[in-house]
């Protein structure tokens, strides 16, 4: 009897050669695949069904993938993947703005396509796995808490505060280097591993969308500054212990 669950992927993409391809080649290495052609089948598809990554395609007649990228992000914490044949860094940037977790440009590979959902799955299962120090700790720092169990931040005011996943991994992060200078290229690595090459500015639009959420004037950050040259510097003084259950 299998003790592992299937990792669900749900394709949504507007052409069916890619669809279909795409389904056929993740299917072939261990993962449950859905389809959608575009936001209606989407929804769909997410009232039926709890999904482990969504690769989402962004240019489909209709509502395109950015739509769909804010859609989602409004009701769920799923990774996304943005696939687009347009590999501009405006267009990379949008995306992820938008709370996409990572980006292909077409034509892709499909082995760095399946690289990169494995990259988001290990982080996911790292992130819940327990019994392990990492997993049980939580972070404190300027009246916020930081729970890599429960994957939540919470606020001095005790509200919990909505971060996707690269976010969440980025703070994670910061909070583990706290009075470092971690350069672009080291968060990058800490974050999304070496399976993420395209995204050169994915560091700083994180950053940027962290700062709105956690500083009280994201325009003079306190907490997460830059360092001209140098990268990003946590400032907080940062306290860490077991979580909590419950």
């Amino acid at each position: 009897m299998s003790t592992a669950r299937q990792s669900h992927i749900l394709i949504v993409d507007d052409d069916r050669h890619i669809r279909t391809m795409l389904a056929r080649y993740l299917s072939d290495h261990g993962l449950r695949v859905s389809m959608a052609d575009g936001g209606q089948q989407m929804m769909e598809q997410f009232a039926r069904h709890a999904f482990d990554v969504v690769i989402l395609d962004v240019m489909m007649p209709g509502d395109d993938g950015f739509t769909l990228c804010q859609r989602l992000r409004a009701s769920s914490h799923v990774p996304i993947i943005l696939l687009t044949a347009r590999d501009t860094e405006t267009d990379r940037v949008i995306g992820l703005e938008l709370g996409a977790d990572d980006y292909v440009a077409k034509p892709f590979n499909p082995r760095e396509l399946l690289a990169r959902i494995r990259a988001m799955l290990r982080r996911a299962t790292m992130a819940s796995a327990p019994a392990t120090a990492a997993s049980k700790a939580r972070f404190r720092f300027a009246g916020w808490t930081l729970d890599l169990t429960k994957r939540a931040l919470t606020s001095p005011r005790g509200t919990r505060v909505d971060l996707t996943t690269g976010e969440f991994d980025l703070l994670t992060a910061l909070a583990q280097h706290p009075q470092h200078v971690l350069s672009r290229d080291q968060l990058l690595d800490l974050v999304h591993g070496r399976s993420n090459l395209n995204i050169d500015r994915s560091i700083d639009v994180q950053i940027s969308r962290l700062r709105r959420k956690i500083e009280e004037n994201p325009q003079e950050p306190l907490l997460i500054r830059t360092v001209r040259n140098g990268g990003y510097f946590f400032a907080a003084d940062v306290e860490s212990g077991a979580s909590s259950h419950g």
